[in-house]
């Protein structure tokens, strides 16, 4: 009996499954912060949106000093996300960390005032129109 082809072997055997991304993490943060953050993200359906706020905010911190000296425009486009108002992504992250646990809380914010602190340090001039608003709305 004449030996078979490998790929007629391969044809019978059932595909394998695909595995399931992992889901996108932050740097510096322990294992049981980002599990609570992908818990919240699959409670509230914002899959992953977390560690994309983060690295934009992290890239409006350490990218090129010119996005400082260029105005973001008076209106926003009003899709969330897009670019033009990078007080969104500090939003979003505003609101995770009043919605993680305590200690999970902690955690991002530590690494969030890192951030802010540089953007501050970076940024000539902050304004702000009412003083009950965030620093990081309307304009940097």
């Amino acid at each position: 009996m004449p030996r078979r082809r490998p790929s007629a072997l391969r044809g019978e055997i059932p595909a394998r499954r695909q595995h399931r991304g992992r889901y996108a993490s932050i740097d510096r943060l322990s294992a049981s912060c980002n599990a609570d953050i992908s818990r919240l993200e699959l409670s509230r359906r914002w899959y992953e949106s977390t560690a994309g706020a983060f690295s934009q905010w992290k890239l409006l911190a350490y990218g090129p000093s010119r996005r400082f000296a260029e105005p973001f425009p008076a209106e926003a486009c009003g899709i969330p996300g897009c670019g033009c108002c990078p007080g969104y992504f500090r939003d979003h992250l505003e609101a995770v960390l009043h919605a993680l646990p305590r200690k999970s809380a902690r955690e991002l914010r530590t690494l969030v005032r890192a951030l802010d602190r540089v953007i501050l340090d970076r940024a000539r001039i902050i304004h702000i129109d009412h003083p009950d608003e965030p620093w990081w709305r309307r304009q940097l």
